[in-house]
């Protein structure tokens, strides 16, 4: 079992906020405040990881905290985390979908996808998140990337337990063996996956597993015609030979299926733009369907804040900054 820590207490005001960004900048942003680069930040984390989890308990002052469309396109990073507000609250979270499932900030748990961009405006607060493999969530929730976003309330039997469960967990796990910490996440990892499952009504009814595994199916199939200008949600249940309104019904959590797919799209544009310096903005723009370079750089500006040349501009740049670590 691999453990550190870290705490920026014991720097100087005008470094803390700055050494945190470094210290969590593999995974998410931080952007600093005036306040914060003059009067300090006080943070401090405790990682642990054995096998494939990552557990970390970690308390901050408020902040922002931002995984942009940037950082996914140029992070291998496919986890899910869950956080779990011991002090605190979930604070503000948005991002390209909102699936939030309770309203407003509450003191509870929250699940995000690091395969899509979010911010968060966080309270002070002390969390205990634990990183679990894409793998892992896909065998217990087929539709996954659904509950991304989500929150949910302390009140829910299944969210406690997992609380008190890696609560208990944390207290010793610096001398746990090995094997002993490494099956008291996984049991953490399947509460928390039990409470999102129940959440989801995905109770083991059969109707609910068809619903998850045709949902499945149309993700599968949009992906692989993302290049395909005739792509639009027609055109996906056609070829599937599936009924138009009920899948409508069940992609309304991602705001319809029409922008489920024009979703995907901007986040393929984002890959493209990453990882193909040298290809035209505009070219990118005709192969994913859109109909011309201004309408995909509204679509692009609208969904993640930011034009296409300014996320490619800052896409290379965290590529260089992760080629010097």
């Amino acid at each position: 079992m691999l453990t550190s820590s870290f705490s920026t207490r014991a720097l100087a005001a005008q470094q803390q906020v700055l050494a945190w960004r470094t210290r969590v900048g593999h995974v998410v942003d931080v952007p600093p405040s005036s306040t914060q680069l003059a009067e300090g930040f006080g943070a401090n984390i405790d990682l642990f990881a054995v096998g494939t989890a990552v557990f970390t308990d970690v308390r901050t002052d408020a902040m922002v905290l931002e995984r942009s469309v940037a950082r996914v396109s140029t992070d291998a990073r496919r986890d899910y985390v869950f956080h779990l507000f011991v002090e605190g609250e979930t604070g503000h979270i948005t991002g390209m979908h909102r699936k939030r499932s309770a309203p407003g900030s509450i003191r509870g748990l929250v699940a995000l996808d690091l395969n899509q961009p979010f911010r968060v405006e966080r309270p002070a607060c002390r969390v205990l998140s634990l990183f679990v493999p894409r793998t892992t969530v896909d065998a217990i929730l087929p539709d996954g990337e659904s509950i991304h976003g989500r929150i949910m309330p302390f009140d829910s039997p299944l969210a406690r337990l997992a609380l008190d469960h890696l609560l208990a967990t944390r207290e010793n796990l610096a001398t746990r063996a090995p094997h002993d910490a490494a099956a008291a996440l996984d049991t953490g990892a399947q509460l928390l996956l039990a409470a999102f499952h129940q959440q989801a009504s995905l109770t083991g009814s059969a109707r609910a597993a068809v619903q998850a595994a045709v949902m499945a199916k149309v993700r599968r199939f949009v992906d692989a015609n993302l290049h395909q200008a005739e792509l639009t949600p027609a055109s996906v249940v056609d070829a599937l030979q599936l009924k138009r309104a009920t899948i409508y019904r069940w992609f309304q959590h991602e705001g319809g299926l029409g922008t489920y797919i024009r979703n995907r799209r901007l986040l393929e544009a984002a890959d493209e733009l990453a990882h193909f310096p040298q290809r035209q903005i505009t070219e990118i723009a005709y192969g994913l369907g859109f109909k011309s370079g201004s309408d995909f750089t509204r679509a692009f500006r609208r969904a993640f804040d930011i034009s296409p040349l300014d996320m490619r501009a800052r896409a290379l740049a965290l590529l260089e900054r992760d080629a010097l670590r």
